[in-house]
């Protein structure tokens, strides 16, 4: 698609509107139609639900909050992610761009300068590097080289991991490119309960924030408390308690280390499962405070591990916990190469038998 396509028109003609509208009202954005009420309590959902959830709270609390990205708008997302937004919130804070990710990105730095908060949809974690430059040059600096005078609350959410039998481009880990930029914050849920809270901490702040969202956990369910948010967008939890090694992994990989934990227990090693939820800025006490009490670690993550943020983490806790560690720090990650075809995913991403045996090459020191 070109830049002078109906989809470009469309799209310019909703942000006059919304230009027109705030003008009017003295609002960033338009009054849109009456949103639903916020839910209560705790419910049990899938990850897709509980990120749609968040959206819809954000949207309702704050009317400068937009959606902008392919398909998005009637459709509700390649994933549904954005499923009934349009419709609840009109055409105007739910905007379908042209297939052109440098300009979704652009547009969104553009709107986020005139006081709005953006929040772009790369469809695919693959197709974010055509948007590359817009976010590492433009968006993740601006703040520095206004010296802080103004701030760019854009937000970028980046389905991404594997384990879904997708093609090229469609299921990569593209996140140590990102963490490496000043300027961005980096999070990646792999609950439910964090998908919901942190997509609206993420909106909410006043820095840039890249959301990768851990596909093959989409439709996983679990517990959602609508009530109160359990942790702040860059706490480090425990996700299991362990006493004889500490594994460490965020989005999707929580849940194989859960996994490996549960089968080391049945032959009595007890694995402490370490949640990093943030990956720029990382939170390092509870990490460093459980390599302390347990003298192992191994890190595990689906991207390849040569210059990762696996290759970080081993490092950092090397240099603050070096005097109480009983063995060197393992990683467990993916291959140094492309992402293979659908039929080798397997084969390419760490599984709980990769994990467990690292546990046990760092227990066997």
């Amino acid at each position: 698609m070109t830049l002078n396509d109906s989809s470009t028109r469309d799209l310019e003609g909703a942000v006059t509107e919304l230009d027109q509208a705030a003008s009017a009202t003295n609002a960033p954005a338009a009054a849109q139609p009456q949103a639903a009420a916020v839910p209560t309590g705790v419910q049990t959902l899938p990850m897709v639900k509980a990120i749609n959830a968040g959206l819809r709270r954000a949207m309702a609390e704050d009317p400068s909050v937009l959606i902008m990205g392919e398909d998005v708008g009637p459709l509700g997302g390649v994933f549904r992610v954005t499923d009934g937004l349009h419709a609840e919130f009109g055409g105007n804070r739910v905007l379908d761009t042209p297939l052109a990710e440098s300009g979704i990105i652009g547009t969104a730095i553009g709107l986020a300068m005139r006081g709005y908060r953006p929040v772009c949809e790369i469809q695919f974690d693959g197709f974010i590097f055509p948007g590359f430059d817009q976010i590492t040059s433009q968006l993740a600096k601006i703040t520095n080289r206004l010296e802080g005078a103004g701030s760019l609350p854009v937000v970028i959410r980046v389905p991404y991991g594997g384990h879904i039998g997708a093609v090229e481009h469609h299921q990569e880990s593209p996140e140590a490119y990102f963490l490496h930029t000043s300027g961005l914050r980096v999070v990646s849920p792999s609950t439910p309960n964090d998908a919901y809270w942190m997509i609206q901490q993420a909106i909410q702040s006043k820095d840039p924030v890249l959301y990768f969202e851990p596909k093959s956990r989409y439709w996983h369910k679990g517990e959602v408390s609508f009530d109160a948010p359990g942790q702040t967008l860059h706490k480090t939890v425990i996700a299991r308690p362990g006493t004889d090694i500490t594994v460490v992994g965020h989005g999707a990989m929580v849940s194989v280390l859960l996994d490996a934990a549960a089968a080391a227990a049945e032959e009595g090693v007890s694995i402490e499962v370490v949640d990093l939820r943030s990956l720029s800025p990382i939170d390092w006490q509870p990490l460093l405070e459980s390599v302390q009490r347990t003298k192992r670690l191994v890190v595990a993550q689906e991207a390849s591990g040569f210059v990762s943020l696996a290759s970080e983490i081993a490092a950092t806790v090397t240099e603050r916990a070096f005097y109480v560690m009983e063995a060197p720090v393992l990683r467990v990650a993916g291959f140094d190469a492309p992402f293979p075809p659908a039929k080798l995913e397997k084969l390419f991403l760490p599984d709980v038998d990769r994990v467990l045996d690292a546990v046990d090459r760092a227990l066997a020191y």
